[in-house]
């Protein structure tokens, strides 16, 4: 009896994880809206994901997506192993930035990106002065088409990069030190022993950050949503964006589901892919 109720909660989840995604798949496949009781029960086949792919704004709203997650994802790297490699030498600035780098994360999206909305304000926000005082022009950010996607972005790595900062921190200090000072006592390079030893040891933690955060990149919606509601225009359409808009507020339901589900199945199969990716990058750092 005691095996069964250890596994009870798992399959409890497991159940709360599954019930809605079938029903999701079901509902996807009928011709449900949220103004006509009974169509759930009209079934229609796949002609909702066929309507998807046909859509004009099918394409842009999949390079919508993609480009978003990759832009913040590589610059939240990037930003976060220079932190990291900052944060792991012992100084007063690293004690320093520290205790600062927790502000942004326990910031709800929303609000934090409510914050900045107001920053980038041409009449009242304070980045445009900032940006006049060393002698650039002023922006509209977030309200044209050309620094909208550059304007969330902003947001996104200020919230996120140290998460990845402190994920790469804590790989950084948990290295031998045998192999450094080997290294130093044979004169060798910050960038050789930062491309030869300290790269290939932290590649297990890089493609931890990677995971979280393409995953989260990749269906972000508090962020964009609360900047501008996937405007100007249909500038910042990601799948979650034009799901909601389908399903909630046109009341489309099974024709939103569509960009749910494809949108799962890239998560799924990327997050694969970098799992395995994971395993052999730590075998690599064990020398198997």
């Amino acid at each position: 009896m005691r095996p069964y109720l250890i596994a009870l909660p798992a399959l409890l989840v497991l159940i709360g994880i599954l019930y809605p995604f079938v029903l999701g798949v079901y509902y996807s496949m009928t011709a449900y809206t949220l103004n006509r009781p009974g169509s759930q029960f009209v079934f229609v086949g796949l002609r909702n994901y066929w309507r998807m792919i046909t859509d004009p704004d099918f394409l842009y709203s999949t390079y919508i997506t993609l480009a978003y997650a990759l832009l913040a994802t590589g610059i939240e790297l990037g930003l976060g192993l220079l932190v990291a490699m900052l944060l792991n030498r012992e100084s007063r600035l690293a004690r320093i930035l520290t205790p600062m780098l927790i502000f942004p994360m326990v910031i709800a999206p929303v609000i934090g990106t409510l914050v900045w909305k107001m920053m980038m304000q041409p009449s009242v926000g304070i980045l445009n002065p900032m940006l006049n005082a060393v002698g650039l022009p002023s922006l509209q950010w977030a309200a044209v088409p050309e620094t909208a996607l550059i304007s969330v972005v902003l947001v996104d790595f200020w919230m996120f990069t140290p998460f990845a900062a402190l994920i790469l921190t804590a790989g950084l200090r948990s290295f031998p030190n045998a192999p450094f000072e080997a290294a130093r006592v044979d004169g060798a390079s910050f960038w050789f022993t930062f491309r030869n030893l300290t790269l290939p040891m932290l590649t297990p933690f890089i493609i931890i950050v990677v995971v979280f955060r393409l995953m989260d990149s990749l269906k972000m919606f508090d962020i964009i949503f609360a900047m501008t509601e996937g405007g100007p225009g249909n500038t910042l359409m990601t799948y979650q964006l034009t799901a909601y808009r389908t399903s909630i507020q046109f009341q489309r339901l099974s024709q939103g589901l569509p960009y749910a589900i494809l949108l799962y199945i890239i998560i799924y199969l990327t997050s694969q892919w970098l799992i395995k990716a994971w395993g052999r990058s730590q075998r690599r750092a064990a020398g198997f």
